[in-house]
């Protein structure tokens, strides 16, 4: 079954951040694995929450740090997030069923070209999140 693969151009340049969207990464494998196994509803239905627990706490977290800072592109970089999240609501919820290799190749797409566009711009101006005091 094919996983989403930590590749160098995903990298923001910022090895805490990396850190941060490589766990993502792994929650991801982590449910694609359990709908190839064919697993019962309610273990698909916890793998879907972790996901989407994780995604959001660090969504939250960088949003925060965008508004802190005043970033300048923070609408367009919250509607992305915006978009990943519903996506992943609209699946949970039975509208969008769809099996590991498609589920892997469409969040594969959006963290590719996340990382590339949203987060690259965002820590290379802004360094990252968990450089400030805390």
């Amino acid at each position: 079954m094919p996983r989403i693969p930590w590749r160098d151009e995903y990298s923001v340049g910022n090895p805490a951040v990396d850190h941060e969207h490589r766990e993502l990464i792994a929650l991801v494998a982590a449910l694609q694995e359990r709908i190839a196994a064919s697993e019962a509803a309610d273990l698909l239905e916890v793998a879907f929450g972790d996901l989407l627990r994780g995604i959001s706490a660090h969504f939250a977290l960088e949003e925060s740090f965008m508004r802190r800072h005043g970033y300048d592109a923070i609408a367009g970089h919250k509607a992305d997030h915006e978009r990943l999240l519903d996506d992943l609501r609209d699946i949970m919820d039975g509208g969008a069923p769809e099996g590991p290799e498609r589920l892997a190749a469409r969040l594969e797409s959006w963290f590719a070209e996340h990382f590339r566009t949203h987060d690259a711009r965002l820590h290379g101006r802004l360094g990252s999140h968990h450089d400030e005091p805390g």
